[in-house]
């Protein structure tokens, strides 16, 4: 006999009780297997690829190099010469240029630095000896006091001789590390180059034949985009050195005391300025304070000299030589070398820019393949149009949002 339930209570689970009843779940046992072998895989590579990171940056390195000099090469193929060949002249070219610029530099290099031995050596035979002449030096202004902690510092020196000897080390197994990696950078160029068509099929033939037209097409934009780039910036770090070099001698032959190390401080402009936004400025204030400390006319007009030339290298230089290889906002380039620098240091910062074209360029072909969907304006990846209006575009909404009407004044 069933027992009939009181009207007055109210039900646990079900229709009009506490806790409603849950439909059956769908997630299945094996999908929970699925996900957790899926998030233990990718969570094994990424740990891979920081265990090869060094690798990595060395694979990074090599792609841009190759990127650059693929041009060349390829200008050599076509005139019948064999791509191997090919490689192997434009790395003696290379060799030839380097020995070129070490035949210019190292001599007045060693020059100077056997000056500054010498001036060194100098100061010790004086009366009261270096000490005495960075007061004489510091005094000028007003550092004199700060003398007193460099010389304590540097009378514990012979006492921690012996614990210099682990930092050398340090250095050696740096000097022979970077050696290493220099070969193996050449060397993964160097097959890079060699089979590039090859990767490039293989990994086309991995998507739809509908798609590979346009990879390719996109393949090719972003390579002119680093290659472009890269040898922009080789030719305004080329041009930023030679003119502090021309602006420095001039100055040993108009100024009492001259510019000394002209060679040195030129080729730290030179480098400093491949480094995105901050080396020109960071190279120009290690010259200018350099300038200072030979003399205050020499730090002025060098301090002016800089100001005006990075006026003309970012207004003038950049768009020309740049040219049509990057089209980025300036808020993108300063957040892509920020998170450059942040993940691979100097390296990072100096691919953030070549990298974020290419994400822009992905972006441009994503756009355009949505407007080809939609029926709208197609634009190419070298469109001038802003970045709203080629959304606008791709949508299908071609015509312009318009644009809000003033209020009527009361009478």
């Amino acid at each position: 006999m069933n027992e009939e339930r009181p009207a007055n209570v109210i039900p646990f689970t079900g229709g009009g009780g506490l806790i409603p009843r849950l439909a059956r779940p769908q997630v299945t046992a094996r999908t929970v297997v699925m996900v957790l072998l899926t998030t233990l895989v990718v969570v094994g590579l990424l740990f891979l690829l920081y265990q090869l990171r060094q690798l990595v940056r060395w694979t990074l390195i090599a792609v841009s190099l190759a990127l650059a000099l693929a041009p060349a090469i390829n200008w050599l193929e076509r005139r019948g010469i064999k791509r191997g060949i090919g490689i192997g002249l434009v790395y003696l070219v290379l060799l030839a240029v380097i020995a070129a610029i070490a035949a210019l530099v190292v001599p007045p290099l060693v020059d100077q630095v056997q000056g500054l031995a010498a001036f060194a050596t100098d100061l010790t035979r004086r009366p009261g000896g270096l000490e005495q002449w960075l007061r004489d030096q510091t005094g000028r202004f007003g550092l004199a006091s700060y003398v007193d902690t460099v010389s304590a510092q540097l009378s514990t020196l012979p006492s921690r001789l012996g614990a210099a000897a682990g930092p050398l080390l340090t250095i050696t197994r740096g000097i022979v590390s970077s050696i290493t990696a220099t070969i193996s950078i050449l060397l993964l160029t160097f097959f890079l180059l060699l089979d590039s068509g090859r990767f490039i099929n293989a990994g086309l033939a991995l998507f739809n034949p509908v798609q590979r037209p346009r990879l390719r097409r996109l393949l090719g934009e972003s390579a002119g985009a680093i290659h472009g780039y890269i040898n922009g910036n080789l030719i305004i770090s080329l041009i930023a050195g030679v003119g502090a070099f021309l602006v420095m001698t001039i100055m040993n032959f108009t100024l009492p005391g001259g510019m000394p190390y002209a060679v040195v401080l030129a080729l730290v402009v030179a480098l400093l300025d491949l480094i995105p936004l901050v080396g020109a400025t960071l190279g120009a204030a290690i010259v200018v304070v350099v300038g200072l400390f030979v003399g205050v006319p020499q730090g002025l007009i060098l301090l002016v000299y800089f100001i005006v030339y990075q006026q003309v290298e970012n207004n003038v230089l950049q768009p020309l030589v740049y040219g049509r290889s990057v089209q980025l906002h300036p808020l993108a380039i300063f957040l892509a070398v920020l998170a450059g620098g942040e993940l691979l240091g100097i390296l990072g910062a100096l691919l953030a820019i070549p990298v974020a074209e290419i994400i822009r360029l992905i972006g441009a072909e994503f756009l355009a393949s949505r407007a080809e969907e939609t029926g709208g304006i197609v634009h190419g990846t070298q469109s001038p149009a802003p970045i709203d209006q080629v959304a606008r575009d791709a949508s299908g909404s071609a015509t312009e949002l318009p644009a809000p009407t003033p209020p009527h004044d009361k009478a």
